[in-house]
């Protein structure tokens, strides 16, 4: 939200932004209500629809026993190493694709292929050849997240303007001082969205990957709560899986306010004037 109506006391952002909290706030109350009201009049059983009290009962004792925790990190590990191992080669990758039709031609088919199989198909198989260890969920995140940030990257570095390009040229500018100063920059805002959505798939990937087979992690806890008819304990692992997308998604929305923080500056200045 740019500030522009009250640019020097900052009362404006002030207001929008507690307006903004506020509504999250009776959102998700109106939820709960609406999850409470649903409970009480259809007269569920708790292994078919808990009530948010039970919800809430149940994450207390899985936080005291150290059980949440315990499988989040592991969770967060697998996302974390299969969101840094994607995104990098992916980006590598796509700066090679976008810098060479040939190339892409040559490796588009087996690209757009390993799309069309669902990732739940191949989970199986990734489990059987790496084993139900860890990297078998990091190389299924990975994979999971592949796709988006390539395709983001190829079309950042195509974005860039070919006049830009032929005046590093004239002034005789290196291959790196290109990617630099010009290709980087103007990839960035196209490939911070497709790492935006590579974050939450992430998630999803580690879970598909622990449902297969797993010993540890949010996947692993859901099913152990699915076979003990413990349907609290599914809900307190799903609601956490979501904070744990919420909370990736919100880190990569802080680092493109950062990073991109140069493209705003010109707009604000206008609007202060």
């Amino acid at each position: 939200m740019v500030c522009w109506a009250a640019p020097r006391t900052g009362a404006f952002c002030y207001l929008m932004k507690h307006t903004r909290l506020w509504l999250i706030l009776i959102s998700l109350l109106l939820g709960l209500l609406a999850w409470q009201a649903l409970v009480a009049l259809g007269d569920f059983p708790s292994f078919i629809l808990p009530s948010p009290r039970q919800v809430a009962t149940r994450l207390v004792e899985a936080v005291g026993d150290g059980s949440l925790l315990r499988h989040t990190g592991v969770t967060l590990l697998e996302v974390v190493s299969g969101l840094a191992l994607g995104v990098g080669v992916a980006t590598g990758l796509g700066y090679l694709l976008a810098r060479s039709l040939p190339l892409e031609r040559l490796l588009s088919p087996y690209i757009v292929a390993s799309q069309a199989i669902p990732i739940v198909a191949i989970a199986p198989l990734l489990v059987i050849w790496f084993g139900p260890g860890m990297f078998s969920k990091v190389l299924i995140c990975s994979l999971i997240v592949f796709f988006p940030v390539l395709i983001n990257t190829v079309v950042g570095v195509r974005s860039v303007p070919s006049d830009l390009r032929d005046l590093l040229r004239s002034l005789r500018a290196t291959r790196w001082q290109t990617l630099r100063l010009l290709e980087a920059p103007a990839a960035l805002p196209v490939f911070l969205g497709g790492l935006r959505v590579g974050a939450t798939l992430a998630v999803i990937g580690a879970v598909v990957g622990e449902f297969v087979g797993a010993k540890s992690g949010l996947g692993f806890l859901i099913n152990v709560g699915r076979g003990l008819y413990d349907t609290a304990l599914v809900f307190v692992a799903v609601f956490t899986l979501v904070g744990l997308a919420l909370a990736l998604y919100g880190l990569v929305a802080w680092l493109e306010s950062r990073l991109l923080a140069w493209q705003r500056a010109p707009e604000d200045e206008m609007r202060a004037d």
